[in-house]
């Protein structure tokens, strides 16, 4: 019993110097497990699934606008392994609970995952060689739907990634995938001529399949917070709430992903919404303000089909994840060596792109001072992809919303599948900047300022650039705040973690503002933190939702606005406006104002919480914080994306004082 207690304590006792070889089992979770599917070795490194060196040999090199290869290269899924944001964020992990790496690392570097070298949970085990590329094509092409509808994938008892029902409804989320065991590579063609065998799924179109690493829970909270890390606790008797406790009590044993643990809900804010039903044939039946932006794109794209918006082959076409991130091109999957590609009109373009254009930035950076983690090194194709998925991620914000000016109120609209905005919440935000200028054209107010701050770093002072408001008075902004609670925080401290833990640092002078202690000792309800493995808590979330989400989709799948009263404050049977209007409050001496809706995908704040937070007694991981914010101050410092801009203008003229009528 002791030995079983020290183990136990060791995941929390002040910062382990080595990680864990063993995965926690409050860290474990259903799928397909490592050592579970195996192909052999490459040079003596064990592999699970097939590298995409060989799937480049027919996928690339042929045609860079639509071919599968260059697109995918540029794309953040192909980055995953280098990313040195994952790598500062995994080392935060680490401290805070000794094994959770291993969340991290099942979506990040699946092959290696699968393979059994997501142990050290540090990732000191990865191979440079076979691991850096971070999800692979074969990762996506062995996929299986997890309610077996299909193919049956591996999955073995207790990893059953689904509900055990006749029928079954899988467990779309938290990289819980299920592997198919076989030589076959899986995609949406039912007329593929390839070398290797080629299997028709009908979940590669779904939106489920996409779900699978896009609905992010963390099972840690979920199982030992008090409140599961949700907005809804789960009942008694669907987790343990016991540290150690076994496998078969854990919650991601006996819940849904998206039950447990909030981190990231982007699947679920889309599954929320009106989209999964909604027929891109369907497009001119939209409210008006919603035929603009991405939902255009789509819309335009899927015509070259020629079927009215359907797939080439006749089959119905929603408004999916894929719809948007792999639309339709015209072109070929290979070339013709060892192929007999098919001309299509509606092939998938594996672009894959969202909105980050600083991470690429990061990386190559870091890769020029030989400081990658993971696969240095990078050739003059490979950058070459990378400068690419760049553009392609600050067109995909450009599109992404609309600003309407009437009177004194700006409209902004959401026109994406999910909020606006979303993905991985933890220094991400979005902002309207609104600069007003008098009859002489001087500037008399900047609501939203994105500028210069003078901060103290290892004690010496510096200018880094931030948004300087971050109430953001006259303006608003748009973002999620996680935290963790008094009760989780007294949890924590009788599990081990130390009370001294920083749970948050000034922005300025670098000061610790908020502890573990120092919460429990206060009369708050909670503390806002950036240690998203330890956060069990959303303060706030005011990003603006999807077309249709329904409040009662929402609230089951804890992707609720928080406080949930906003955007229309609808009833239980209600839905969201997918919209938010904001009040300008101009200057006495305005006459017109520019406004810009400003995007940033990784702030001053989260760069300084994950450099000052690592203790760096993980010698693999010690330099992590130091590196991304080496990079940071290097490349720009993440200079935030204008998504789109509008005007304001004195309604009613200029009277001859030159200030509005």
């Amino acid at each position: 019993m002791r030995w079983t207690y020290l183990l136990l304590l060791s995941l929390f006792v002040c910062v382990p110097a080595s990680a864990a070889t063993t995965i926690p089992n409050e860290v474990q979770m259903p799928g397909t497990q490592p050592g579970e599917v195996n192909i052999g070795p490459q040079n003596g490194v064990k592999r699970a699934i097939d590298p995409a060196k060989q799937c480049s040999f027919c996928h690339a090199s042929y045609n860079k606008s639509v071919e599968p290869g260059h697109n995918w290269g540029g794309s953040m899924m192909s980055q995953a392994g280098r990313d040195p944001l994952f790598w500062a964020t995994l080392s935060i992990a680490e401290q805070d609970f000794n094994g959770s790496g291993d969340l991290c690392l099942r979506c990040h570097t699946s092959g290696a995952w699968l393979a059994g070298r997501s142990t050290p949970t540090d990732g000191s085990s990865l191979v440079s060689s076979h691991d850096a590329n971070g999800i692979e094509c074969d990762t996506c092409h062995r996929m299986t739907n997890p309610d077996q509808s299909e193919y049956k994938g591996v999955q073995n008892y207790p990893f059953i990634a689904n509900d055990k029902q006749i029928p079954a409804t899988g467990n779309y989320g938290s990289g819980q995938y299920v592997i198919w065991p076989g030589p076959g590579k899986l995609g949406p063609f039912a007329n593929s001529e390839t070398k290797h065998p080629s299997l028709q799924s009908k979940y590669h179109r779904s939106a489920d399949f996409c779900g699978t690493c896009h609905d992010v829970s963390n099972p840690v909270t979920g199982d030992l917070a008090h409140n599961n890390g949700a907005q809804i606790p789960l009942p008694k008797g669907k987790y343990s709430g016991v540290l150690g406790s076994s496998i078969e009590t854990k919650a991601a044993f006996n819940n849904f992903p998206y039950q447990y643990g909030v981190v990231e809900r982007t699947y679920s804010e889309y599954k929320s919404a009106v989209w999964p039903t909604f027929k891109v044939s369907d497009y001119l039946t939209l409210p008006p303000d919603l035929q603009a932006g991405a939902i255009a794109v789509a819309y335009n794209k899927a015509q070259a089909a020629g079927k009215g918006g359907d797939y080439e082959d006749g089959t119905t076409r929603f408004y999916t994840c894929q719809t948007c991130h792999l639309s339709p091109v015209t072109g070929q999957a290979s070339s013709t060596l060892h192929n007999k590609p098919v001309d299509r009109k509606d092939m998938p373009l594996h672009d894959l792109t969202g909105g980050n254009y600083w991470a690429p930035q990061a990386i190559k950076y870091l890769d020029s001072q030989g400081k990658l983690r993971l696969g240095g090194g990078l050739t003059a194709d490979q950058v070459a992809a990378i400068d690419d998925g760049v553009l392609r991620a600050r067109t995909n914000l450009t599109n992404a919303a609309s600003l309407a000016v009437t009177g004194k109120n700006v409209k902004v609209t959401n026109l994406t599948g999910h909020k606006l905005i979303s993905g991985y919440p933890e220094g991400r935000r979005m902002w309207l900047n609104v600069k007003w200028y008098d009859n002489a054209n001087v500037l008399v107010r900047e609501d939203g300022k994105y500028g210069p701050l003078t901060v103290t770093l290892d004690g010496v002072q510096r200018q880094v650039n931030t948004l300087l408001d971050l109430e953001c008075n006259n303006s608003r902004l748009y973002e999620v705040q996680g935290a963790v609670t008094k009760a989780w925080a007294k949890q924590l401290i009788s599990m081990g973690a130390p009370s001294s833990l920083p749970l948050s640092f000034d922005r300025v002078t670098g000061k610790v503002t908020a502890t573990l202690k120092s919460l429990v000792d206060s009369n708050k309800y909670s503390a806002d933190s950036f240690h998203f493995v330890l956060n069990n808590y959303v303060a706030s979330d005011n990003r603006i939702p999807p077309y249709g989400m329904k409040y009662a989709e929402a609230a089951k799948r804890n992707a609720l606005p928080v406080p949930y009263c906003q955007y229309g404050c609808p009833s239980s049977s209600g839905v969201y406006k997918y919209f938010d209007n904001v009040e300008l409050n101009p200057p006495s001496k305005a006459v017109r104002a520019e406004i810009s809706l400003l995007y940033q995908p990784t702030s001053w704040e989260y760069i300084q919480f994950l450099y000052l937070a690592n203790k760096r007694t993980n010698p693999f991981l010690a330099d992590e914080g130091a590196n991304l914010l080496d990079a940071w101050l290097n490349t720009g410092m993440a200079e935030p994306q204008v998504m789109t801009t509008a005007a304001w203008a004195c309604p009613r003229g200029i009277s001859s004082t030159g200030v509005c009528k």
